[in-house]
This record gives structure tokens, C-alpha cells and sequence, in this order.
């Protein structure tokens, strides 16, 4: 039993992903810091005065629990793209670059598919022969579409 998990564990493709994931969790925190330390700042100074923030107080004046901190939610959409920046060009262009030198493709595009006109299935690949859903001979592709 430990030698089947210890298997499936040590395969490159989850080691891989384990690697990925930990590296995504460093920048998440370095970029986290970054727009809590750097860019909230500005933008609440955008608001000007001594206001919380960049947003609209509708409860009495410095409550925290009633205010629209629009300065927060612009904060969370610079992180989100920095974020999604760091990891495509730090982790996926690399990551397919390896691959690419190991005759492996990946994040490519997506192969164009048929219809099943037994079962009507979408997702069959152009050059299938038989369904992968009913089991029925498939004609040459025709009507085929890329999802």
C-alpha cells in the first residue's frame, strides 16, 4: 500500500505540480506584500484628507464596518493580475519550454472535436474511429469544431 502512494508521489508530473504550487504560494506572498505596502498607499491617497481610504463612508464617520473601501477591491485586482502575470510568465512559459525541448507539448491548442451522431457526445476527437461514450463507428470527420 505505501509502495503504490509512494509511487504516485515520487512520478515527475506530481512532483511537478507540488513545485509549482509552492512557488505560486512565495509570489502570492511577495505580491500580497507588495500591494498591501505599496499600492493600497497610493491609492488611498488618491481620496485625499484624512478619509479611510479611496471609497464611501455610509455609517458614521470612521467606522471601519461601514465603509465601501473601493481602494481595497482596486488593491485586490492589481494583485490578482500581477499574481496571474508572475506565474505565466515565471512557471508556464519555463514549464513549456522544458517540455518543448523534451518533444512534449503542452498548454497548446486545443485539438479540433467531432459530434457523436449516435449519442450526440461534443467532445470526440477529429480522427476517432469509434465513441468513447456508445462505442459506435464514427464516419470521417466532418462536422468537426474547436471548443
Amino acid at each position: 500500500m505505501f509502495r503504490g502512494f509512494k509511487n504516485f508521489v515520487m512520478r515527475g508530473d506530481v512532483v511537478t505540480v507540488a513545485v509549482g504550487l509552492i512557488i505560486a504560494l512565495a509570489f502570492s506572498t511577495l505580491i500580497k506584500a507588495f500591494t498591501d505596502s505599496v499600492i493600497s498607499p497610493i491609492i488611498a491617497s488618491m481620496q485625499g484628507g484624512r478619509a479611510l481610504g479611496l471609497g464611501w463612508q455610509l455609517g458614521h464617520k470612521g467606522n471601519k464596518a461601514t465603509y465601501v473601501d473601493l481602494g481595497a477591491f482596486i488593491s485586490a485586482v492589481i494583485y490578482f493580475l500581477i499574481f496571474m502575470a508572475v506565474v505565466y510568465f515565471f512557471i508556464v512559459v519555463p514549464y513549456k519550454h522544458v517540455q518543448a525541448r523534451r518533444g512534449v507539448t503542452v498548454f497548446g491548442d486545443p485539438q479540433p472535436l467531432k459530434v457523436c451522431p449516435a449519442c450526440l457526445s461534443e467532445d470526440l476527437p477529429a480522427a476517432a474511429g469509434k465513441c468513447k461514450h456508445c462505442a459506435s463507428e464514427q464516419p470521417p470527420a466532418t462536422g468537426t469544431r474547436t471548443p
